[in-house]
Parts: structure tokens; sequence; C-alpha cells
């Protein structure tokens, strides 16, 4: 994976990299726009979960540490269900998280309140290894037919018949999925109810019952690796783990009947149009409008509100407030989409709530 990730900073996304630190160094003055109020704070911060925003967060910490040299921050990935779990145990002081906290997981954080600070938009690619294909278009129901088990092969007349002129083998199909607790499978699967209403009909969360003929991935460079290595193979993976894996994928049909393929400007579209809770929770999944990317994810930083310390608040705050800032200049060159202004204005607005 570490080879993967390195593919995804281009020259060009290195050096736009570089010029949205300067001018954050630069010209930026509080912690809800680029980190750095509270120069010189010293600390450590723990965080883990989501492997969706993982590469995010790799990029980030890098360039965040020419800002605030004294602090350090690591954040290991395995999963937003995972990161949840650390969270509540009290093994790091924040979790990344695709989807707000599940109601069977609210007794685990006994009674206290977690806030949640959206940091970056992201498309889940449905990505495929079938040898001589390179465009594809799907849809909800045909989706959910493939990772029901119910369509098999890829020459199945229900994807031929959405795919006029293309030549589709009879290779069989071998589902990819996420084998831990994952945010992207809670909104791929939400996806897939609220698209295929009476087709799909395994459900959504975390974890899924997948069939028993399919292969499971750890993490999504684990879902990428299998579908780039299994001729057949089909799998959900986010966008940037696709990218970096030179994986191909579908367009996607959307809510308003036009097929889509996933991209940074179709993720925008889809999160414009999500409704934002007060505690600042949304969906982008399977938004309205033409250009809107159907299985449109988005990834949250959860903390708790009650913090231990007036150090750690502030760590806190210099580092989510970096991500809400100067960091979103960081999110395009590393393939992933930048939060909508109107959302981060309100992430931003939140900050002052840490450690209240």
């Amino acid at each position: 994976m570490q080879g993967l990730r390195r593919q995804r900073f281009t020259v060009a996304g290195l050096a736009l990299a570089a010029m949205a630190l300067f001018v954050a160094a630069c010209g930026s003055s509080g912690g809800s726009d680029g980190g750095s109020s509270g120069s010189g704070l010293s600390g450590t911060l723990n965080g883990s979960g989501s492997t969706l925003q993982l590469v995010y967060e790799q990029q980030a910490i890098q360039n965040f540490k020419s800002i605030q040299p004294s602090m350090t921050v690591n954040y290991g990935g395995g999963g937003s269900g995972k990161g949840r779990t650390d969270l509540a145990g009290g093994t790091v002081n924040y979790a990344g998280s695709d989807s707000p906290i599940p109601s069977d997981e609210t007794s685990n954080f006994k009674g206290k309140t977690v806030l949640y600070f959206p940091d970056v938009i992201e498309p889940i690619t449905v990505s495929f290894n079938v040898p001589g294909v390179t465009s594809l278009k799907l849809t909800a129901p045909v989706i959910a037919e493939i990772f029901q088990g119910k369509i098999t092969k890829w020459n199945d007349s229900a994807i031929k018949s959405i795919n006029p002129g293309v030549s589709l083998p009879s290779t069989a199909i071998t589902i990819a999925h996420r084998s831990d607790s994952s945010g992207t499978t809670a909104n791929f699967s939400n996806f897939l109810v609220m698209g295929a209403p009476g087709v799909w009909k395994l459900g959504t969360g975390s974890t899924i019952n997948w069939p028993a003929t399919s292969r499971g991935g750890n993490g999504n460079g684990g879902v990428a690796q299998i579908v780039k290595s299994t001729t057949g193979a089909i799998g959900y993976v986010d966008y940037a783990d696709a990218k970096a894996s030179g994986l191909t994928f579908a367009s996607v049909k959307n809510q308003a009947g036009d097929y889509v393929a996933p991209s940074l400007s179709a993720a925008t579209a889809a999160a414009s149009q999500a409704q934002v809770a007060a505690d600042l929770t949304f969906s982008s999944v399977w938004a309205p409008g033409a250009t809107s990317y159907p299985i449109t994810a988005q990834s949250f930083i959860l903390v708790y509100q009650k913090q231990s310390s007036s150090s750690t608040t502030k760590l806190l705050q210099s580092w989510i407030g970096y991500l809400l800032g100067a960091g979103q200049q960081l999110t395009s060159p590393v393939n992933y989409a930048p939060l909508p202004a109107s959302i981060d204005q309100k992430a931003k607005a939140q900050l002052s709530k840490i450690g209240s």
C-alpha cells in the first residue's frame, strides 16, 4: 500500500500542496483557518478509523508539522468501526468515521457528547476487472443483484441490456468487499437501499452478511488489491485508492436518471445537495441533481466535546482547525473533494465547543 499511496502525490499535486502550505503559513492567523492558532503547541494526538480518509490524513499530517513542529499527530486506519471503538475505549483522541455512530454503538460512549467535524468528500467507485472492457454503465438494481450473488456472469442479460455495443465475456463475477467494520460499506449499502428498493435484501450497515462466495479485503486498499489481481472481480473502493491502484470503474445511474462517472466534481455536486443536521452529520448518497455521483461518501472527525485537559483541547482545535482551513487545499491533489463552503464554515464555527 505504501507504494500505491506514493503514486497519488504527483509532482503537480505536491507543488499545489506546497503552495497551499505557504499560503497558510503566511496568511493564516486563526485556528479555524490554518491550524496556526496557539503557535508553539507541544504534545501528541492519536487517531484511528476510516481508511477512506487515510491518505488525506497522511498528507495533512506531513504538512501540519511545518506549522506546529512540536506537535505529533498519528493516524492509523483500521476502518470506521475501529475508530469509533477506539474513541469509545479512550485509546485515541479522535476517530475517523464515514458515517455517524450507529444506534447499536451509542451505549459504548456512556452518554458523552461526541462532536462531528466533516473533513472530506469522496466518491465510492464500483471498480471492476474485465479484460477488454474499459467502459461500463451500471444501475443500482443491477449492482444490487451482482453483490447479492444473483448475477454471476459478466455477460448476464441485465448487464448487456444497459451496455449495448460492449463485448462482455462469460467470465464469472467475483465479489470483493470490506472484511472490517467500514463506513465505506455503510455508505455503499445505503446507496443500494435507496437506489434499489425492493431489490437489495442485505440491508445497510458497517458490516454486511455478504454471499459466501465473495472475498473480503481489509480497508479500501485491501478491496482494491483483490479487484486488481482477480480477473472478473468487482468491488466498491474509494476514489483515491481506485485511482492509485489503476482500477477501472463504472459510470452509475443517479437519482436523476443520468449515468455519471465518479469524479471530484461529481462528488462536490452531490455533497452540495446534502441536508446537514444540527450536529453536522449528513449523507451525500443518492443525492438529487443531474451531475451528482450517486455513491458519494462523506468522512468525519469524531471527538468528545468534553476533554480531559485544556492542553488536549488546544491540540485538537489546532489540528482540526487545520483540516478545515489550509488542509482543504490539499484535498484535490490526493484525489479527494473539499467540503462545500457552507459545511466547512459550520464546522469551523463548532471548534469552540471542544473542551466546553
